[in-house]
């Protein structure tokens, strides 16, 4: 065990602490500044020859800065001869441009991939992409960890009578039905025509959903349009309350506001992304121990798969 180390960014390092309590050891240390014109400088203080690195740096926003100082810290680290350097994402940014969904429009989740491979990056280790195949973007070894290992006892002990999983678009029915399976429940599916970025319309709502306790999974919430529509369809066909798992807590611009004021019962997250506001609605789980479980089985040649199987 004594021969690895681990290194935190600046985007979330309450997180890099926790993960480093799990595994009762001290984060090596990195000394990041910027220069007066906002580039980054960093200089790794310890020696790190032969060692199995781990940094600890979700590129949430500032997305860029993020991006760019995980990349400066990977290439002082690969020029420092680490043996190997995973980059632990818990969020990972620019992930939903995943393909061409128009003309003359970038992968940029393809780029940022090539981006970590290019400089030094040996394994990657995220929660949740926003879209699984991302992994197969990277030449090297992913774990894209499921977030919904957070949110089961969660849900078990809120006791619902009867509780129903359902997920918020097409898109996400594979991620919804795992949770429905792994909790033994049955599952709906909200349909939706999205008009534009960030703003979405509710359709349709496919299953019975009157009387029930209906828990919508999701990847990340953004704006929360999705999330509040989706809470005021289900109530407006006969569900008794609404709640919200989403691991990412992006939670941009009038996010909060919409929580507040909408008719959903209660939003759970993670703390993949910090949050810089707060709600009496919305409560935050540790991936701590998750992800520091994770680093401790990847340095001991263990099955990471194994924490996240379904009987």
């Amino acid at each position: 065990m004594s021969n690895y180390m681990l290194f935190s960014g600046t985007s979330n390092p309450e997180l890099a602490e926790e993960i480093a309590k799990y595994l009762e050891m001290p984060l090596s240390e990195a000394k990041i500044s910027r220069f007066s014109d906002g580039e980054i400088s960093v200089q790794i203080a310890e020696s790190v020859r032969g060692k199995d690195v781990f940094i600890i740096q979700p590129t949430s926003a500032p997305a860029n800065a993020n991006l760019m100082e995980l990349l400066i810290m990977t290439d002082a680290l690969k020029r420092s001869s680490a043996r190997s350097i995973t980059a632990v994402v818990p969020y990972y940014g620019y992930a939903r441009q995943d393909r061409k969904a128009a003309p003359r429009v970038p992968i940029s989740a393809k780029l940022v991939a090539n981006l970590m491979e290019t400089a030094g990056i040996t394994r990657m280790v995220t929660v949740d992409l926003h879209a699984s195949q991302i992994q197969g973007f990277f030449d090297i070894p992913v774990d894209n960890l499921y977030g919904a290992i957070l949110f089961m006892d969660y849900i078990k002990a809120k006791n619902f009578p009867n509780p129903v999983i359902a997920s918020p678009d097409i898109g996400g029915v594979a991620r919804a039905r795992y949770f429905a399976k792994a909790l033994g429940l049955d599952m709906v599916i909200v349909d939706k025509r999205r008009e534009k970025a960030n703003e979405s319309e509710v359709m349709n709502i496919i299953g019975d959903v009157d009387g029930k306790d209906i828990i919508l999974i999701d990847d990340m919430v953004d704006t929360a349009g999705t999330m509040v529509k989706a809470a005021s369809a289900l109530k407006g066909l006969g569900a008794t309350s609404v709640m919200a798992c989403c691991t990412h807590p992006v939670l941009s611009g009038p996010a909060m506001d919409r929580i507040s004021k909408g008719e959903l019962d209660e939003l759970v997250v993670s703390n993949t992304i910090p949050m810089t506001q707060s709600c009496e609605k919305v409560k935050m789980l540790s991936t701590a121990p998750m992800l520091g479980e994770v680093i401790r089985r990847v340095v001991n040649n263990e099955s990471v798969n194994s924490l996240f199987e379904t009987t």
